[in-house]
């Protein structure tokens, strides 16, 4: 593939593969870096394009930056309230800040009122500081589930801590 028909192939399909990526991330910034990416990865791989094909080839490449976008740690970041000005290296995590504005007793109490699978998880890895490995053969299950298990029961828990910080609970 030449320059010239490279750079009529961006001018074809650069609108297509911005659809693509804002109709994923939302963010007009970040589709434009996706794009950006779609076609350095399409230029980089110009030769194994299949022709003919150019359109869904550029298509699915977009999609899977978008995807790879939204999955990464940056984008997944939590900001409470009140570090909005702090970099997201220097903010502690999330987890650490809300057992640190609430009493031990009431985390403690919110993790005992836990239905399974979350309650057993969330007490190992959580208020024994077990790592997910030790948890995992402590419960006898697989880690990944663990893992899984543990973040929903984190989730789970900051809900709870919000919706009682809402009704003045807390």
């Amino acid at each position: 593939m030449t320059k010239e028909s490279f750079s009529q192939l961006v001018t074809r399909h650069e609108r297509l593969v911005y659809t693509i990526c804002f109709q994923l991330v939302r963010d007009s910034a970040a589709a434009e870096d996706l794009t950006q990416e779609t076609f350095l990865s399409a230029y980089l791989h110009r030769d194994t394009i299949p022709a003919g094909y150019e359109r869904q080839w550029l298509g699915r490449v977009a999609a899977n930056k978008a995807k790879d976008y939204l999955q990464s740690a940056w984008n997944r970041h939590t900001v409470l309230p009140g570090e909005e000005g702090l970099p997201p290296g220097l903010s502690p995590p999330a987890e650490e800040v809300a057992l640190s504005r609430t009493s031990a007793g009431e985390i403690t109490a919110l993790i005992a009122a836990m239905k399974e699978p979350y309650q057993p998880v969330c007490r190992l890895c959580l208020l024994e500081e077990r790592t997910p490995e030790e948890a995992a053969l402590a419960l006898g299950r697989p880690v990944k589930t663990i893992h899984t298990q543990l973040s929903r029961g984190k989730r789970l828990l900051r809900e709870e801590l919000e919706r009682r910080k809402r009704d003045g609970c807390l």
